[in-house]
């Protein structure tokens, strides 16, 4: 169960911290004109906020075990993923992007899974 958690952080991680680059290395008009319409309901500064929260979050699934200091931040980054990607599909649903939601809800519940498995029966020590 372990080497299952830990492959899952590294996809996750690598998926919301190339995620969150994109949002802080591109302009709003670059990523509207790249397909992410939702963009247009949020401020410059609300995209690279949620660019530092994602890559932060990703961070946060793979550092602290590595170096042994605090392992109780795994679940809670994946935690805030979760919560991230429930708002997302909150907005897609409101913005009547039905395509979206499926995408949304399979980010949530992977880091889901992680939460699960760290804070249940497999946690870090």
């Amino acid at each position: 169960m372990n080497t299952f958690l830990w492959i899952l952080a590294a996809l996750v991680a690598a998926l919301f911290f190339a995620s969150g680059a994109k949002k802080l290395l591109q302009s709003k008009e670059q990523l509207a004109a790249g397909g992410f319409a939702w963009t247009e309901d949020f401020s410059p500064a609300m995209i690279k906020a949620i660019g530092v929260l994602e890559i932060l979050a990703a961070i946060g699934l793979i550092v602290p075990p590595l170096l042994d200091i605090a392992p109780v931040l795994v679940p809670l980054a994946a935690a805030g993923l979760v919560l991230l990607m429930l708002g997302a599909t909150i907005t897609h649903l409101r913005r009547k992007e039905l395509s979206a939601i499926g995408i949304t809800l399979v980010l949530a519940l992977l880091p889901l899974i992680l939460v699960w498995g760290r804070f249940g029966p497999s946690p870090l020590s």
